[in-house]
């Protein structure tokens, strides 16, 4: 079983990203899982085709501590298994508990365990949180590879190269490993040369280059991946493509982050601030 964690600046299409790639597995016949780790609980919302999930708190909250895998668990597109974490009661308590809850909870009800044959489980992380419990994947082994979805933006890379550095602080922990940077394209002037280029600085590798298409709005509106809505778009083959790198992935490094002058410097080089 792989356990992958998915990173990435808030808005970056992180959540989107996951869905359609988990899609491009479960046609590879892969049997995945997903454990969305964002309070909007919005992670398994195309998989599911916008069924609303009742979370892992709000059913501890109703039901008290006496709850089957069953009741915090459905099953969407290709079979696939999803969890949703959610999260406290507004301006009440902290999210990142509701992590540390949900894998706890499935652990215990052995979400996990080699009968049901899982070839992947994917960990939708809020944004660039990389402390406290949105730590979470990162540590004791929870998640062994992680990628994050990244722009040629700058607020994207900056976000990027600070979930580096949380993966460098946990690399001997958990023995957690980047296993590359994921395009998901703003149309930025030369966005997949710099993206290639961050990626060698950080020692890691732009696994791929998602160009940006309106059909993945359309899909969204139709709560849908695009490879359901669509499966002969041409994007669809690119999520497919992107489930085959990872699938077929052999690189995973511990990252070295770069220095905000380097980070800048990149930028520069590539014409961002001519």
């Amino acid at each position: 079983m792989r356990k992958i964690a998915i990173y990435g600046k808030g808005g970056i299409g992180k959540s989107t990203t996951t869905q359609n790639t988990v899609a491009g597995l479960v046609e590879m016949d892969k049997k995945v899982m997903i454990v969305g780790c964002d309070p909007k609980s919005d992670s398994t919302r195309l998989i599911l085709g916008g069924l609303a999930q009742k979370t892992v708190l709000d059913t501890l909250r109703e039901e008290g501590d006496d709850v089957d895998l069953e009741d915090v668990m459905k099953i969407g597109f290709g079979n696939c298994r999803c969890v949703e974490s959610g999260g406290p009661e507004p301006g009440v308590g902290c999210a990142g508990r509701g992590i540390i809850t949900s894998i706890n909870l499935l652990e215990s009800l052995g979400a996990y365990d080699a009968s049901h044959q899982i070839d992947y489980v994917f960990y939708d992380v809020l944004g660039d949180v990389v402390c406290g419990g949105f730590a979470m994947p990162m540590r004791e082994g929870k998640a062994q590879e992680i990628y994050i979805v990244v722009s040629g933006e700058m607020m994207a890379m900056y976000a990027a190269n600070n979930i580096s550095k949380g993966i460098k602080k946990f690399a001997d922990l958990g023995g957690v490993r980047l296993g590359g940077l994921i395009c998901n394209s703003r149309k930025v002037d030369n966005e997949e040369a710099l993206i290639k280029a961050f990626a060698e600085e950080l020692g890691t590798q732009m696994i791929y280059f998602v160009p940006r298409d309106n059909i993945v709005q359309k899909a969204e509106i139709h709560k849908k991946t695009v490879i359901e809505y669509d499966p002969a778009a041409e994007q669809a083959q690119h999520y497919r493509n992107l489930a085959k790198a990872i699938d077929g992935n052999q690189m995973f490094v511990i990252p070295k982050p770069l220095s905000q002058e380097k980070l800048e410097q990149i930028l520069m080089d590539h014409g961002l601030f001519d």
